[in-house]
């Protein structure tokens, strides 16, 4: 296409000042959601600072807040308060529970709702939801006796749940899913009898600290972790939370401070869970000049400080081995694999 008289002239762009600073990144969503649910049903009020104020952990809120729990206004840079009402304490809603486009609120609703005997639950979301599958949760909660039932036999939202009575059991999972995991958890906490969950391969362990740390009697074992056991008749108490900055969203900062000549970089309160952060390992391997600072656990999870500074970058590569750790950090990494020497 030729150029025409009113086509204006390329603008040059000028490169900017340094890179350096101190930044946050948004709150851990799985964590966020998980705060929630879990401050539900202890007993006595947790507190969740940084929880991520976004859709997804704004349908987990107000599930909750339709079976009687009560939790302040969820905002930026708000401290979020949940009045927990007990392992037995969730009420029979008189409304269908809208889980909005949130896998991770459905699936985990129906570990938590599955032993709340006499109490009849119903489960839906927008038109994306409802392609999900669900079956993959809903089928080892069958083998514990849950009574979840929907389309394509319980495997497609709208979804009807029963509370029963529910039997301890080892549960093998299909896949490693943190989700289907921490569903069958949270099921177990009220079941008769021990739980044990074996999975294929380790998965996020989010629930698995988080849960220890509110007071559930739960084991970890076996290679990898990949046997979670649960024994039922723990007390939950509520706890002061500080959802830890989304690693992945501190690995776009973490690329840049490495890019950007004289950049120097702190990410502050980064959740450092080791099954998240296969960033760092690939970023080592290119000798990245990264540090971690202030080191610390809250709420049975790690978390500290990154600071990046700018040099040359290696070559690297990684196998199928880390993907689970590291899948939403690709598109970012392949960024940086064009500036490596």
């Amino acid at each position: 296409m030729s150029a025409t008289a009113g086509t204006t002239s390329p603008r040059e762009l000028k490169a900017g000042g340094s890179l350096s600073g101190r930044v946050k990144v948004p709150g851990d969503k799985s964590i966020s959601h998980r705060s929630l649910l879990f401050g539900a049903i202890a007993e006595g009020r947790t507190t969740i600072d940084g929880l991520l104020p976004a859709e997804d952990p704004l349908s987990t809120a107000a599930c909750l807040r339709a079976m009687g729990v009560t939790i302040s206004p969820i905002e930026n840079d708000s401290i979020v308060t949940v009045e927990g009402v007990g392992l037995d304490g969730l009420q029979e809603p008189t409304e269908i529970l809208n889980c909005g486009n949130s896998g991770t609120t459905m699936r985990l609703m129906l570990g938590l709702l599955a032993g709340r005997a006499g109490r009849h639950f119903v489960l839906d979301g927008d038109a994306s939801l409802r392609r999900r599958p669900m079956g993959r949760v809903s089928q080892p909660l069958a083998s514990m006796g849950a009574d979840v039932r929907g389309r394509q036999g319980g495997s497609l939202a709208p979804l009807a749940v029963q509370g029963c009575r529910l039997k301890g059991t080892v549960i093998g999972t299909p896949v490693a899913s943190a989700q289907v995991k921490s569903a069958l958890l949270l099921a177990a906490l009220t079941a008769e009898g021990a739980t044990n969950v074996i999975e294929p391969a380790r998965s996020r362990d989010h629930s698995e600290r988080m849960l220890r740390a509110f007071g559930a009697d739960l084991e970890v074992d076996g290679e990898m972790g990949r046997h979670i056991t649960v024994r039922p008749g723990a007390t939950l108490r509520g706890q002061d939370v500080v959802v830890p900055g989304d690693i992945s969203s501190a690995a776009f900062w973490l690329v840049a401070g490495a890019l950007v000549p004289g950049a120097d970089l702190t990410i502050e309160n980064v959740g450092l869970n080791p099954t998240r952060t296969g960033i760092l390992e690939v970023l080592e391997q290119m000798e990245a000049r990264i540090e971690v600072l202030n080191r610390r656990d809250v709420a049975g999870e790690p978390v500290g400080d990154l600071r990046i500074t700018h040099g040359p970058l290696k070559p690297f590569h990684f196998g199928e081995e880390i993907m689970p750790r590291l899948v939403d950090e690709v598109p970012i990494l392949s960024v940086a694999a064009c500036f490596c020497e």
